[in-house]
């Protein structure tokens, strides 16, 4: 059957504006949803998720605002084609006076991971500020239905900042780790954790950088094959920071900036089994002098080799704040990605990344 001509410009129009690789990213989404649609706290942030047996698990802080006491790590777990609804599994109360006064700080930042055995653990930090705050750890034998009581890191230990860690070849759990200290300005570092016991023992590695040429924080690690290793995160120079280890995260050589922008907001990255690697991040310049830029648009770049990136999906893109990823690839194939909605919700996309078409960025800028 031939096409009226109008329909026919129509179905050519995206390939005439050089569009088809839009259209194939945006296919590439199977599902977008929120966790939950009402919360019992008005704001919420930095959310993490992993993969168990018994399916998808989440987990984010929730409170009133970021940094007051009543902040609480809440937790839900993907069953029946559904979220069920998150329950608090964490809060950073302290102790109870008889007369029933509590002393309670704020939580932070939970990173959930499964090693290949062991069970799951949620890592979070308790304390006032990002300064002097500590690292917690608790545990759950049956994919997050119960949790053993939190126990504390061992000082100067602080497990995960914001991203998952990774597991090498030989069993060991490395976590990507940075420290904000409390001078003005504060130097902001990046080391890393290693634990061979699932997180009774700790080797400390780094600081990799000195804070103050390279303000970095919030690692992600990548492979790059063999024992070579990527770490890639937020800076205070609008623009991502690379560091890279040849010995599977023993010593790292400089910290470098890369090419890709960077408002001093959060990223995730992770690699796939077909090699390629994903990052999540908002492609913004920060505005120097300030805290930094906006927090959209939230998007998707691929690269081959974790240096050179290419566009690849908008997650986001009208105004608000569209924050702090997580992504994970699951054993399906599919990645999941999870991101702090305007810090009224928690939002989860599905994206089956044989679809994802890198197309160059222009002059720095994402590609119309």
């Amino acid at each position: 059957m031939l096409l009226p001509a109008a329909v026919l410009r129509f179905c050519l129009l995206p390939v005439v504006l050089g569009l088809t690789p839009l259209v194939r990213a945006e296919n590439s989404v199977v599902s977008r949803e929120f966790i939950f649609e009402s919360a019992p706290y008005p704001q919420v942030h930095a959310s993490t998720l992993a993969e168990t047996p018994q399916g998808l698990v989440a987990a984010w802080f929730g409170g009133t605002r970021e940094k007051d006491p009543d902040v609480g790590i809440w937790f839900s777990r993907h069953e029946g084609g559904a979220w069920n609804t998150p329950v608090e599994v964490a809060n950073g109360i302290q102790f109870r006076r008889p007369g029933g006064e509590v002393q309670r700080h704020p939580t932070w930042n939970p990173v959930l991971f499964l090693p290949a055995r062991g069970p799951l653990l949620l890592f979070y930090k308790v304390g006032p500020t990002p300064e002097p705050w500590w690292g917690m750890l608790t545990e759950s034998a049956d994919g997050g239905r119960t949790w053993t009581t939190p126990r504390r890191l061992p000082e100067g230990i602080l497990g995960p900042i914001k991203n998952k860690p990774v597991q090498l070849s030989n069993g060991d759990i490395l976590c990507p780790v940075s420290n904000e200290t409390p001078e003005k300005p504060s130097k902001w570092s990046v080391h890393f954790e290693r634990t061979r016991d699932l997180g009774k023992t700790w080797e400390l590695i780094g600081p990799v950088n000195d804070g103050v040429a390279i303000q970095a924080i919030q690692p992600s690690l990548l492979f790059l094959g063999g024992e070579r290793l990527l770490a890639i995160g937020r800076t205070r120079q609008n623009r991502i920071f690379e560091i890279v280890s040849n010995d599977a995260g023993t010593t790292w050589a400089p910290m470098t900036l890369g090419n890709l922008p960077n408002p001093n907001s959060g990223t995730d990255a992770v690699t796939l089994k077909d090699g390629r690697h994903l990052i999540v991040y908002n492609h913004v310049p920060g505005e120097p002098g300030k805290w930094g830029g906006k927090r959209t648009p939230l998007n998707v770049a691929v690269s081959r080799d974790g240096r050179v990136w290419q566009a690849a999906l908008v997650l986001e893109h009208e105004p608000g704040e569209y924050s702090y990823p997580a992504i994970i690839q699951a054993s399906d194939g599919k990645v999941h990605i999870l991101y702090t909605w305007k810090r009224q919700r928690i939002k989860h996309v599905v994206v089956d990344p044989v679809g994802l078409v890198g197309r160059d960025f222009v002059g720095g800028d994402w590609p119309q």
